[in-house]
């Protein structure tokens, strides 16, 4: 079994590697930004493609304006200081 011209024994080695560099309490961050980044390449590259398709197919194109509206901010918070005065002896 060969993945990216690597055997077995070397996929093991890289994997040891990562294992000591990263630490098993951060590869699920680690995995999971990984697959985030790979899920975005492949939207991107493939959403190009169906986008000119589907413009080349309608006689329309109808474009989609999206309005942001802004939250007003909060007012900001005030901090009380108490002052304790001390009883002249």
């Amino acid at each position: 079994m060969k993945i990216l011209g690597m055997g077995v024994p070397e996929l093991l080695i890289i994997l040891v590697v990562i294992l000591l560099i990263f630490g098993p309490k951060n590869l699920p961050k680690l995995g999971s930004a990984l697959g985030k980044t790979v899920k975005n390449l492949r939207d991107g590259m493939g959403a190009g493609e169906k986008e000119v398709e589907e413009a080349a197919d309608d006689d329309e194109v109808v474009e989609v304006v999206e309005e942001v509206v802004e939250e007003p901010t909060p007012a900001p918070k005030k901090t009380v200081k108490k002052v304790v005065k001390k009883k002249a002896e």
